[in-house]
């Protein structure tokens, strides 16, 4: 999961899912919650016993730290990858985005692909256009951007198909993030995470009710969030002087990669 999170465009949920712990985490994340500090407060240490282990906190403990040995180790690999093959590097995230952004919508059933969610998927689109092209860079890397970054990420873990490393490239973090990762600068991470916790308890249930609830519209408008932000990356390959040849290759592989991860998912997903 940690080497899928921390490339842009490859949702490390998909992996939870073709290795059978995806329901897992879900409950688990969704059993977070304030009960533990309630019953606490009354002294009840018998219930906050079993809402701690609700929490399936092993599970998550192990689970966090093979994830932060892989942001470890790729984190410079990916580091010199953009400084050495930018061409081909944002090329290769360029179809990663856009084959994802393909089976995110193909997540919508075929009667609700109506003039509601062309609809939806229009906005987002434009949204993600307009934001890519407002370079978030320009606000800098201070602990609060890092924070409400962390928010925004950690909260694309429950979206389906979305990668929090895209979201944060898209923030203009991305890069930053990775050489915060490599020289573990604890302030810096710890931000991050702390914005992604408080993102994920503080959202977590409206992202849950707004997808049970208005489930075309909101992935319809994600699907064109995706797609209109891949402005981002053309932009990239562009700036990094990459030509039309070169670069359709790097964005082929990155579309093989998407629907070798789709082929996986669906077939592990049946059991088969």
């Amino acid at each position: 999961m940690g080497m899928c999170d921390i490339i842009p465009g490859v949702s490390g949920g998909t992996m939870a899912l073709i290795t059978g712990i995806y329901e897992r985490l879900v409950t688990a994340i969704g059993n977070i919650g304030p009960e533990p500090a309630k019953f606490l407060i009354k002294g009840d240490m018998e219930s906050v016993q079993k809402e701690f282990w609700k929490v399936d906190p092993v599970f998550l403990v192990v689970l966090a730290a093979g994830i932060g040995t892989s942001f470890l180790a790729m984190s410079g690999v990916i580091l010199v990858l953009l400084n050495e093959y930018a061409v081909q590097t944002f090329s290769f995230f360029f179809g990663l985005i856009v084959a994802s952004a393909v089976v995110l919508f193909l997540i919508i059933e075929e009667e609700s692909r109506d003039i509601k969610a062309a609809l939806f998927l229009a906005i987002g689109a434009l949204a993600g256009f307009v934001l890519a092209g407002l370079n978030p860079a320009s606000l800098g890397h201070s602990l609060p951007v890092l924070f409400f970054s962390g928010m925004a990420a950690l909260c694309a873990m429950i979206l389906p198909g979305i990668s929090g490393s895209y979201i944060m490239l898209v923030l203009g973090q991305y890069e930053y993030m990775l050489g915060v990762i490599k020289s573990l600068s604890l302030v810096e991470i710890t931000a991050y995470v702390a914005g992604g916790v408080i993102g994920l308890l503080l959202f977590s249930r409206l992202l849950k009710y707004l997808l049970k609830t208005h489930h075309t519209a909101m992935i319809a408008f994600l699907t064109g969030l995706m797609l209109g932000s891949v402005r981002l990356l053309f932009d990239r390959v562009a700036g990094a002087g990459g030509t039309i040849g070169s670069a359709w290759i790097f964005v082929a592989a990155g579309i093989v990669v998407i629907v070798v991860m789709e082929y996986a998912n669906r077939r592990f997903s049946k059991g088969t």
